[in-house]
């Protein structure tokens, strides 16, 4: 079905609920966007609510909102409230379901190199060294994106996972999730999709993706609270992982010796969580919902394109945007001018703009001869004035 865009977004109102929009210029949303009043204001009345009467109690009264959020992020997914494990960000969410795997020395696990975050790289490193798992690097096509073709021909009787991130943390690639999700459907591989920095800026449907897990973060386009995110896992793949650590939310004491792991997704969560930010980043899926994600994605893409092709007309930029579908993360560089000072000189402006250093994406930095780029990331509720003079202080 195609999506229904007849009604654009009432930008005026989504600023509205964004009053530092008046002082600020946040083009810094794949870092963290600020969070609209209603997010805000079920945040802090929890937080009031825990110093008047206890932070037990509090959730009691909370159970609702609580329970809310489950419904929410599996409507923002097609997938099952108990599908659903609420984490404190994505890290924790893609380390919960990758260290739950029985993987064994010698078995395989298959990735993209360029798009991977440094965080999942790292938990690959840290799996190699522990138990001698071999960590496959497919290449790039020629638009940058993951060459399924290529992947496709590296799978092996040993492979036992197919990792993907989504978008990157340094660029606007998107890469083809579905695609990828077919070759493991064909061959019988799990597959984990890292949607950090797609959640809230890009339609996403685990059916039709069919990825058997799936992490997110709150506080980047869902513009959810800090330290909250959640975990996607398929409920009967889910019967078959380990989770890494457990405690008394993810399985039952059931005798002196032995216990039982929850159901599906919740043996991934544990008892003590940020409950404000629960309730919040489930308001916060609605709040997206509530605009439409199809529109949220078609108002991103349409000024994310302004900003390249005025950031591309403007002389001594480089653009690093890969991949045949692009998103709202804006990279390039200023010839003579080291990232850092761009940002600088931005941020006095009081335009919020970040640095992507090649600790975050070492292997697609290495093979471009890059060391550090300007990330501009724009949102819905960001207008074309802004992008113009993002792109006007760039010039200077």
């Amino acid at each position: 079905m195609t999506p229904d865009l007849t009604h654009e977004i009432d930008v005026g109102a989504l600023r509205a609920d964004t009053p530092s929009c008046a002082g600020v210029i946040h083009l810094n949303n794949a870092g963290a966007s600020p969070s609209p009043d209603p997010v805000h204001q079920v945040v802090t009345a929890h937080l009031d609510l825990e110093r008047r009467i206890g932070g037990y109690a509090a959730a009691e009264v909370a159970a609702e909102g609580l329970a809310a959020f489950y419904d929410e992020a599996a409507g923002l997914l097609n997938a099952q409230p108990d599908e659903i494990a609420f984490v404190e960000n994505a890290t924790r969410a893609w380390g919960m379901a990758f260290h739950a795997l029985p993987l064994q020395a010698g078995d395989r696990v298959l990735s993209h190199g360029a798009a991977e975050y440094a965080s999942n790289m790292l938990g690959f490193l840290h799996e190699a060294k522990r138990r001698g798992i071999v960590v496959d690097q497919a290449p790039s096509d020629e638009t940058g994106q993951v060459d399924i073709a290529a992947l496709e021909a590296m799978i092996s009787p040993r492979t036992r996972l197919i990792a993907l991130t989504h978008v990157p943390t340094h660029c606007g690639l998107v890469n083809p999730a579905e695609v990828v999700g077919a070759v493991a459907r064909r061959h019988g591989i799990p597959y984990l999709l890292d949607a950090c920095q797609s959640a809230g800026q890009i339609p996403l449907d685990v059916r039709r993706i069919g990825c058997d897990m799936l992490s997110a973060t709150g506080r980047k386009f869902l513009r959810g609270p800090r330290g909250t995110g959640f975990l996607y896992v398929r409920r009967d793949f889910a019967e078959t992982l380990d989770p890494p650590m457990i405690d008394l939310a993810a399985a039952r004491w059931s005798g002196a010796v032995t216990f039982d792991l929850a159901p599906g997704a919740r043996r991934f969560e544990t008892f003590e969580r940020h409950v404000a930010g629960q309730i919040g980043l489930g308001r916060a899926i609605r709040y997206a919902r509530d605009v439409g994600i199809h529109r949220i994605a078609h108002r991103v893409g349409d000024l994310a394109d302004r900003l390249r092709e005025r950031l591309s007309e403007t002389p001594g930029v480089s653009l690093h945007d890969p991949g045949a579908l692009r998103c709202g993360i804006v990279s390039f560089r200023c010839r003579g001018e080291h990232a850092n000072i761009t940002v600088a000189r931005l941020a006095e402006r009081r335009i919020m703009a970040s640095v992507s250093r090649i600790e975050m994406a070492r292997t697609d930095f290495e093979a471009n001869g890059l060391d550090a780029l300007v990330r501009l990331s724009v949102h819905s509720f960001n207008t074309e004035r802004e992008v113009d003079q993002a792109v006007d202080v760039v010039r200077r």
